[in-house]
């Protein structure tokens, strides 16, 4: 993982006793991407993620995690629950050798992720999810030292995007690049004239995709629970509607996913004209930032399973949002 060392078991091991565990517990990876995620086993299982090097400040950990906290006590939004560690801190500090890595840990969630069980999952109810962390986020008093990164044009696509440049993505062609390019420009200039005041711009979740929430189908009526805030930030609330149809913004089915989740959303928070009218917008912005995400991060989990014919993919996106208006309208 660009990033982050390939002995990232050595730094979960290494802060298993500041929770109350022996180096040699049982663990289980679980996720690896930005970080390195693993389950702790034993009667009290729990999760464990270690983080990436230089990505996030223990100050914009422990934001993420007040955030994931609030939620979880004033909202119905379901999250998992801070596991602290013996010593009160919500942020411990690993250290292998002369290196250390940021370490925090959770409750773990029983069940599956939705990308497993998509079936039983209700765009609706995710809709309704979302406006409600929404909601909260505008009202909610941050507590003190409160940060988190800003997600708008230039750090989700820009040539020194947060995640990668997108022009780098292997097999991009001249003409796809350019199709890109028109695309984006386009885009920007829409954005820029929709602008980010407070009703539009906001606390997000930003990767709000099917392996982030976490459903148990063997508990019907459990609901859905918002797990992964590493990415949260500032950026536009229909930011977070792109991130739902991640990897499948090209197919009929996201068009239905988009119309669900629009009905859910639109129950908690109304959703202006001009907000929907750039729904594809956003669509398309989650696209391109993807497409620079597998460029920059070719052995995380989801990147593997992605074949070459996405970033092409993308380029006839991009000529789909420049030339047919009724595309996610």
């Amino acid at each position: 993982m660009p990033g982050l060392p390939s002995d990232h078991e050595s730094f979960a091991r290494a802060a298993l006793p500041a929770y109350g565990r022996a180096a040699d517990t049982e663990l289980r990876l679980l996720s690896l991407s930005e970080n390195a995620t693993y389950l702790v086993g034993g009667d009290e299982p729990f999760v464990l993620r270690v983080h990436r090097p230089d990505y996030h400040s223990r100050q914009a950990i422990e934001s993420e995690l007040a955030w994931m906290s609030a939620l979880r006590h004033q909202t119905s939004v379901r999250t998992p629950e801070l596991v602290t560690a013996r010593s009160g801190e919500k942020v411990v500090t690993a250290a292998v050798g002369d290196r250390t890595l940021h370490v925090d840990a959770v409750s773990h969630i029983a069940g599956c992720t939705a990308e497993d069980a998509t079936d039983i999952v209700g765009f609706a109810d995710l809709g309704e999810l979302a406006a409600q962390m929404h909601e909260h986020a505008l009202a909610w008093p941050q507590p003190s030292g409160f940060t988190r990164f800003r997600w708008d044009v230039d750090t989700m696509v820009g040539p020194a995007g947060r995640w990668g440049d997108w022009r780098a993505a292997a097999g991009l062609t001249r003409t796809e690049q350019e199709t890109i390019e028109r695309a984006l420009s386009v885009l920007a200039q829409r954005l820029d004239e929709f602008g980010t005041g407070p009703d539009r711009f906001g606390l997000v979740h930003a990767d709000l995709r099917l392996a982030n929430l976490m459903v148990d189908p063997n508990t019907p009526g459990s609901g859905i629970t918002v797990i992964d805030f590493d990415d949260c930030g500032w950026s536009w609330h229909l930011a977070d509607l792109g991130a739902v149809v991640s990897f499948i913004e090209d197919t009929p089915v996201a068009e239905t996913i988009v119309e669900q989740w629009l009905r859910g959303y639109q129950n908690v928070r109304t959703l202006p004209g001009d907000h929907q009218a750039l729904i594809s917008t956003f669509v398309m912005l989650r696209r391109i930032q993807l497409t620079a995400w597998i460029a920059s991060h070719a052995d995380a989990d989801a990147a593997t399973t992605i074949g070459p014919e996405f970033v092409s993919g993308t380029a006839q996106l991009a000529q789909r949002y420049l030339t047919d208006a009724s595309w996610m309208s």
